[in-house]
């Protein structure tokens, strides 16, 4: 029987892929791309874009596609079988990517290609991605002498093996945590369709009352909305020590990050750095760590005035109105839903009720249609789950610009947050175009009772943001795989068109066309969004300090952390001395559980989201400016950033589509503070 895993010829067969495929897929895979390098490397006569870069291209793109299957499976259906295949074939795709980045002949080769007569030639976007390989040889040890490849290439490995066993953990500790409530009183002031669910779910197992989960669907309302504060401290300590030395010794990341810090610092060490932040920045916008640094201090200043009368309001407004002597870090959301409550007269379950899932996606739909001159067409596709819908864009004239994988739902073997990711990018082939593929993946609350998913406006925000990247990826108009889409863009930059999506989310014209009652068919009716829009900024300052603490702390861990007499909680905690308004527990190990720079791609680059953010508000304003629907407008922000992906600096993206460099104002007013704050 063929192996799924190994036919390009279609989308991916995802209802026949199994955990054996995997290892057999990958090992014939990394061979077939070893004997094309082999020949490659080897070929006479002077490197040409057809006769080198493009077989090489090829040659690594079947690999990735097929692994990148197998990393979204795992992610996403998580099983013992499967996830001891994905950790059985890691080393092999670590070991070649790794030895081929180390590759002197094709680093030679690549260096031949820039110096040859017709490199000036090239198109502008090839030219791109030849400097981008230069540059990535060199971070990938190409230069380093015999010992230090093997050493590079051995640290490689180990990184991969700590991160990927980083995630896992997180993984095996949240689905190992629930708590069964049998009294009913514990559960006052929890939405009914999240009881629903829990009812249900202790159903499942054949057991009494309401099992609650820390799968976000349930964690975060309990959080918000559930007045036994026994059972909100309870839930809160589950989530916050997950993956710690707190429990279960086996999925302890304590050693995993001890262990990943000291061999990203080998890695920078060989490369002749001085620490891996300046490793990380080598492929971003941001120069150096101290400019970083500087950035998120400026913000921290500009809010923390804001978040300290934030806090300073829940701290009041507790004492007067709920008796509550003291806030405590289970405390603050409950606190503050009672607080908007009472101030903007809505609670976010209020809300959810006029957002339906069918008419979110038709109002999101409606947005990308208005905007880019495309269509979203429901299209068919073998999936993983059947709860996996499949969509596919097209021009004005019918043709397929993309098509994308939306997998909504929280499940128990699915891993937590919402990401986007590639499942094939445009590039040009002889018999035409491929047109590119993407994950979309999220984890909202399934439908409950035979009645539809409803969201809550936050989740809305991620679908949009989502998308974002979604779009970055599908509406690209460059030909070459490694500056296709959101390949080769600035890891700094890459949250432009996802946070600028977020933007609509808060416009009447966009939001009046996708909210309806979920029982009464009702529209929203225009004073509570009125109302949802003037709460827009309610805590503003808190949220925005709360992600300069963790972008600071990522910063500090890979710059300047001095592993020999300090700590990581410790190093924790003398951010939250300078930035943090709400100092959790002393047991709170929130370290553990961050898999952005842990477990993903952003080590010293989770500045990115605010160093975006500044871009993607600067950008949504030439739409306040000239009409959030205006498809000219849209159609000037595809050319000039959705379609050009990493073909270019984004910067030079940003200022050919707002006509100058960009400015923090926009960002600032967007979260209800002044320049001058």
């Amino acid at each position: 029987m063929e192996n799924p895993l190994l036919n390009f010829s279609a989308l991916p067969r995802f209802d026949e892929v199994l955990p054996s495929h995997v290892v057999p897929a990958i090992d014939t895979l990394v061979a077939e791309a070893r004997a094309t390098i082999e020949v490659l490397a080897t070929a006479d006569g002077e490197p040409t874009w057809d006769g080198f870069v493009e077989p090489l291209e090829s040659a690594n793109e079947r690999l990735a596609r097929a692994w990148g299957q197998v990393s979204h499976l795992n992610a996403v259906v998580n099983s013992p079988a499967l996830r001891e295949a994905y950790n059985a074939a890691l080393p092999a795709v670590t070991q070649f990517l790794t030895g081929q980045a180390q590759d002197l002949r094709l680093f030679d080769r690549y260096k031949a290609l820039a110096a040859s007569p017709g490199y000036p030639g090239l198109a502008p976007a090839r030219r791109r991605l030849v400097e981008n390989e230069l540059r990535d040889f060199r971070l990938g040890g190409a230069e380093l002498p015999a010992a230090g490849k093997a050493r590079f290439k051995q640290l490689q490995e180990e990184l991969a093996a700590l991160s990927s066993r980083f995630q896992e953990n997180i993984l095996d500790a949240t689905r190992d945590f629930s708590v069964i409530v049998s009294d009913p009183a514990h559960l006052s002031g929890i939405p009914d369709d999240v009881l629903e669910t829990a009812r249900h779910a202790a159903s499942k197992e054949g057991r009494e009352g309401w099992k609650l989960t820390l799968h976000m669907p349930c964690y975060l309302p309990v959080m918000q909305y559930a007045d036994y504060p026994a059972l909100r401290e309870q839930m809160y300590r589950g989530f916050v020590t997950r993956a710690s030395e707190l429990g279960k010794p086996e999925w302890d990341n304590s050693p995993l990050i001890a262990g990943i810090l000291e061999k990203r610092a080998q890695v920078a060490g060989l490369l002749g750095y001085a620490t891996f932040a300046q490793v990380s920045l080598a492929t971003k916008m941001a120069q150096s760590p101290p400019e970083v640094i500087a950035f998120l201090e400026d913000l921290a200043a500009r809010a923390k005035p804001f978040a300290q009368t934030d806090m300073a309001e829940i701290v009041e407004f507790a004492r007067t109105e709920l008796n509550l002597a003291e806030v405590r870090a289970w405390d603050v959301a409950w606190v503050s839903e009672r607080l908007r409550q009472k101030r903007y007269a809505f609670s976010d379950n209020e809300v959810k009720r006029y957002f339906p899932e069918d008419a979110v996606l038709s109002g999101l739909f409606r947005v990308i249609e208005s905007l880019y001159g495309v269509r979203v067409m429901p299209s068919r596709a073998a999936s993983w789950h059947p709860d996996v819908k499949f969509y596919a864009i097209v021009d004005a004239n019918g043709a397929l610009v993309g098509q994308f994988y939306l997998d909504l739902y929280a499940r128990d073997a699915k891993r937590g947050g919402a990401w986007m990711a590639d499942a094939r990018n445009r590039r040009r082939l002889a018999a035409g175009f491929q047109t590119p593929v993407a994950f979309l993946t999220c984890n909202f609350s399934a439908p409950v009772g035979g009645r539809p998913a409803f969201f809550t406006h936050n989740e809305v925000i991620t679908l949009f943001h989502e998308f974002g990247h979604g779009l970055h990826q599908l509406l690209t108009r460059v030909d070459e795989l490694g500056v296709s889409g959101i390949a080769g863009v600035e890891w700094d930059a890459v949250e432009l068109p996802s946070q600028f999506m977020e933007n609509f989310c808060w416009e009447w014209d966009v939001v009046s066309h996708m909210a309806r009652h979920g029982e009464t068919g009702e529209a929203l009716p225009r004073g509570l969004f009125d109302k949802m829009v003037a709460a827009k900024n309610f805590q503003s300052g808190m949220q925005f300090v709360r992600q300069v603490e963790f972008a600071l702390f990522d910063m500090h861990l890979h710059h300047d952390f001095d592993r020999s007499s300090d700590t990581v909680l410790a190093m924790l905690g003398r951010v939250r001395d300078r930035v943090a308004v709400v100092r959790p527990p002393e047991w709170n190990r929130f370290p553990n559980q961050f898999s952005h720079i842990f477990g993903g791609g952003y080590a010293a680059g989770y500045y990115s989201y605010k160093w975006a953010e500044v871009l993607s508000a600067d950008a949504f304003g030439a739409f306040e400016e000239e009409g959030v629907l205006n498809p000219a407008t849209g159609a000037r922000f595809r050319d000039e950033v959705l379609g050009v992906g990493g073909s270019r600096p984004a910067l030079e993206s940003f200022v050919a589509f707002r006509g100058r460099k960009p400015r923090i104002e926009a960002l600032l007013r967007h979260n209800g503070m002044t320049a001058t704050a």
